[in-house]
């Protein structure tokens, strides 16, 4: 089967968010899929057969992925086994990406809005710092905080984290050349810190168009290697739009048990 690694929401090699990309010829058990995914020891490694798109981090299926899923389309457009738009059936319903004329690849994903929430007890804590707002919804915790600077200088307890009862933590604050920024922490399902994460941006999006009034902004995530996310608001779908850069393409040796 087709092996490849592909760098999301970046056009440059080894930035962005790495992600496994298995391009499967028959079914194979949830074990194997979750056993090459730990091989990989990528924040989301995601398995096609046919139009039927999953993903799995090194410990557990997740039911969203944006970025592995930008870099499951770019390798279908880039080998020629696509050439216009690709609907996915997911767990989280259809998902259509299509690529346009300047390489950009633009993903519609189910909007995730995020409803004002008390701070569970021991958040401030393990990120260090106070919020200005929390908001809660059906995934992930959103954390708004004062500035970009505050965002990029996170250094949170991981451990800690890993208690809060959410998919992961999502932390924001308005950005300086772009309108938005975040960081993504997700120690429950097995990735510390994501590099730049798509499903965040479909909470990130409906949060930070409600505040500044407009549907189409650009977000950037603040990881170490970084990533950009164009995001656009229509009602209770979000496109987000990146590009996508391979580095490795090769094939899985092992055949899955029978």
């Amino acid at each position: 089967m087709r092996l490849f690694i592909v760098d999301a929401f970046t056009d440059t090699a080894f930035q962005g968010n790495p992600a496994g990309v298995c391009l499967l010829e028959d079914r194979v058990s949830d074990a194997w899929m979750q056993a090459v995914a730990a091989e990989l020891n990528l924040s989301e490694t995601a398995f096609l057969l046919g139009d039927s798109l999953r993903w799995f981090t090194p410990k557990v299926e997740v039911s969203l992925c944006g970025h592995a899923t930008l870099a499951t389309a770019h390798v279908l457009y880039s080998t020629g086994a696509a050439q216009g738009p690709v609907e996915f059936t997911t767990a989280s319903g259809t998902l259509t990406v299509n690529r346009h004329t300047d390489g950009m690849i633009t993903m519609d994903f189910p909007a995730k809005k995020v409803t004002p929430a008390t701070a569970p007890e021991g958040l401030e804590k393990a990120l260090g710092v106070t919020p200005v707002h929390v908001a809660k919804g059906d995934l992930d915790l959103l954390v708004e905080v004062d500035s970009a600077e505050t965002v990029r200088a996170l250094r949170p307890d991981i451990d800690a984290l890993a208690t809060i009862d959410a998919r992961g933590v999502i932390v924001t604050a308005p950005g300086t050349e772009t309108d938005f920024v975040s960081r993504f922490f997700a120690p429950r399902v097995g990735v510390p810190e994501d590099p730049v994460t798509g499903s965040a941006h479909c909470a990130l999006s409906p949060y930070w168009s409600a505040k500044l009034g407009r549907e189409t902004l650009t977000g950037a995530q603040l990881s170490e290697r970084g990533g950009l996310v164009r995001v656009t608001l229509a009602g209770d779908r979000v496109r987000l739009a990146g590009r996508a850069v391979t580095v490795v393409s090769g094939t899985i040796e092992l055949s899955p048990p029978s």
